[in-house]
C-alpha cells in the first residue's frame, strides 16, 4: 500500500490531461496510474485539474513580511503562499547594505521548513545590488554598487543563493556572472540598459534569463531592441513575466507569449509585503510604498513589486492570451523550475517531487501538496482510507 493517492481528477501529464490517479510514495511521485490504487491517504480530486505545484522565483514578501528587512518570518510567508498554489519559491532580497544582505541570506538559509506547513525555498533571489542606477525602479539608488567578485565569493547554490539579477552592461558584470554560474546560481539580466551586444556577451558566459520582462529596462524600438528585444529574439533566454495587468499591458503579454511561448515564459509575482493585506502604506526593503487600485507604487509613482496572487497570475495569463490551462501550467511550473536549474520539480512524473496543486473549474486552488504533505486543504478532501 502506497502512502497517498489523488483520485477522481484529470491529471496533467506533460501536455495532456488524462483520467488517472497520482500515486505518492512519501515525498515523491511513484506513478500516474489507472484508477483504484490502495493508499493510506486519499485526496478526492473530483471536479479538479491536478497540476504540478506552482514555482514563483520572485517573492519579496507577503502578509506584512519583507524578506530584505525581516527575513526571520519566512515561515509565515511560506504558509500563505501554499494558499495560492505555490509549492516552491525564491525569497527575494533587494538592494541593501552588504551587512543587511548577508544577514538576510544567513537567516533564510538557516530556516528549516516544516513540510507540513507551506511552500519550500529554492534559495534566495538576490535582486541587486549590481543594477544600473538609471533603471533602479524601487531599489534605493544609494544601495546600488558595481559588480564585485569579492562580494559574491560566497554566493553559491549550495550556500543558499538560487538566483541573482544583475545589469550585464556594468563593469566586471561578465566576470561576476561567470563566477556565479560556476557556483550553480541562475543569473538573470534586470534593472538594465543593456543592448543586444551586451546581452549576447552575458549569454556567452551563462546568463539564463531576464527578470520581470519589459519592466526596469530600456524599451524596444526599431533600431534599439534593448534587453527586452534581445530576450524575445534569443531562444537561449527565458523570462520572468508579471501578469497582473499593471506591470505589462495585456497586449504586450500576448506579444511575449507569441514570441516566446510557455517553454520560455516563467510567471512571477514580484509580490511585496502587502500581498494578502488591505490597501495602505508598506515598504519594499528601505523604500516606502503605497498600495491602492493602481498597484504598489513609490512616492514618485514608480511601480514597486505587486500584490498579485500566483493563482490569479495563471488565470490572467489564460484571459490575456487565450492559452489553455495546460499551457499556462508550463509557465507556472516547468519553465520556472528549469530557469532555476531544478530538475525534480515542475512535472507530474515518477521520481519527481510530490509538489501538486488541485484547481477547480474556475482555476481556484482547492488543495496544495508539498513533498507529499497536504499543506492547504480547506475543503478537507484528504482523508484516511
Amino acid at each position: 500500500m502506497t502512502s497517498l493517492a489523488i483520485r477522481g481528477g484529470v491529471v496533467l501529464v506533460d501536455a495532456a490531461f488524462i483520467d488517472a490517479d497520482v500515486v505518492v510514495d512519501e515525498t515523491r511521485i511513484a506513478a500516474v496510474a489507472p484508477r483504484g490504487v490502495d493508499a493510506r491517504q486519499v485526496v478526492d480530486a473530483t471536479g479538479c485539474s491536478v497540476l504540478p505545484g506552482f514555482v514563483d522565483l520572485q517573492v519579496n514578501g507577503a502578509i506584512g513580511v519583507d524578506f530584505t528587512t525581516d527575513p526571520g518570518r519566512i515561515g509565515e510567508v511560506a504558509t500563505f503562499l501554499a494558499r495560492c498554489g505555490v509549492t516552491s519559491f525564491m525569497p527575494t532580497v533587494i538592494s541593501s547594505s552588504a551587512s543587511d544582505t548577508d544577514l538576510a541570506l544567513t537567516t533564510i538559509r538557516s530556516w528549516f521548513r516544516d513540510a507540513r506547513h507551506g511552500a519550500r525555498s529554492l534559495g534566495v533571489h538576490m535582486e541587486g545590488p549590481f543594477l544600473n542606477p538609471a533603471r533602479a525602479g524601487a531599489h534605493p539608488v544609494h544601495r546600488l554598487r558595481p559588480p564585485s567578485l569579492t562580494e559574491v565569493q560566497g554566493w553559491r547554490r549550495d550556500n543558499g543563493v538560487g538566483m541573482v539579477t544583475i545589469a550585464p552592461e556594468l563593469p566586471q558584470a561578465l566576470a561576476v556572472i561567470e563566477h556565479l554560474v560556476a557556483g550553480g546560481v541562475a543569473v538573470c539580466a534586470g534593472h538594465t540598459e543593456a543592448g543586444v551586444a551586451e546581452m549576447n556577451a552575458a549569454v556567452s558566459v551563462g546568463l539564463r534569463g531576464t527578470t520581470h520582462l519589459f519592466n526596469a529596462m530600456s524599451p524596444i524600438s526599431a533600431r534599439s531592441p534593448g534587453a527586452a528585444g534581445a530576450t524575445l529574439a534569443d531562444t537561449a533566454l527565458m523570462a520572468g513575466l508579471i501578469v497582473d495587468g499593471l506591470h505589462v499591458d495585456p497586449a504586450m503579454v500576448r506579444l511575449a507569449w507569441r514570441a516566446m511561448g510557455p517553454s520560455r515564459i516563467a510567471l512571477v509575482t514580484d509580490a511585496i509585503s502587502a500581498l494578502g493585506l488591505p490597501y495602505g502604506a508598506y515598504s519594499i526593503g528601505e523604500t516606502p510604498v503605497v498600495v491602492d487600485d493602481r498597484g504598489a507604487r513609490t512616492a514618485d509613482g514608480t511601480l514597486a513589486g505587486s500584490v498579485l496572487h500566483f493563482d490569479q497570475a495563471v488565470r490572467n495569463l489564460i484571459a490575456f492570451t487565450g492559452c489553455t490551462l495546460a499551457e499556462a501550467s508550463v509557465s507556472a511550473s516547468a519553465t520556472p523550475a528549469r530557469l532555476a536549474g531544478h530538475r525534480d520539480i515542475g512535472r507530474l512524473a515518477p521520481g519527481y517531487a510530490a509538489d501538486i496543486v488541485l484547481l477547480d473549474e474556475n482555476c481556484e486552488v482547492v488543495v496544495t501538496m508539498v513533498q507529499g504533505c497536504v499543506v492547504f486543504d480547506p475543503q478537507q478532501r484528504c482523508t484516511e482510507s
